[in-house]
């Protein structure tokens, strides 16, 4: 599985024009699942992603996670971050990207679990088409694997 995490200031994202997942600052999580990925990945990248500390403190060193700094989660669906793309000029999704049904599943399992866990979690909607709006703040992006 990979979380690709901007720290924002406030994200939200809309399908057909209307919103459908906002929030002020905390975490805007790309997540894409690959073949292979089951719950326990997801909970191992659930954990690395609640605890990664991109937060200033009050001396403004990166010490704080998501929750310390009183922030929210918006998880989108990003299948193409598990595109291969070494070769040629055209990304392929058939060797490394789960199928639709595993990619849900363990979509909707890695949220259902962050809010299990106290976290404010905002979502987009699962293979829509969205626009994702966000104000990176930093900015600050880390690709998370597990």
């Amino acid at each position: 599985m990979i979380a690709l995490i901007q720290r924002v200031s406030e994200a939200s994202v809309r399908v057909d024009g209307q919103v459908v997942g906002a929030i002020g600052p905390g975490l805007l999580v790309l997540l894409g699942v690959e073949r292979g990925d089951d719950k326990t990945l997801a909970e191992r990248l659930l954990h690395k992603v609640s605890g990664y500390r991109v937060f200033g403190d009050e001396q403004g060193k990166m010490n704080l996670n998501v929750q310390q700094a009183g922030g929210s989660l918006l998880v989108v669906s990003q299948f193409t971050l598990a595109a291969e793309t070494k070769k040629g000029m055209r990304p392929s999704f058939a060797e490394k990207a789960a199928a639709p049904e595993l990619a849900e599943s363990l979509y909707d399992y890695f949220v259902a679990q962050g809010r299990r866990q106290g976290l404010r979690v905002e979502t987009g909607r699962f293979a829509a088409d969205m626009q994702v709006s966000l104000t990176n703040d930093g900015p600050v992006t880390f690709w998370l694997q597990v």
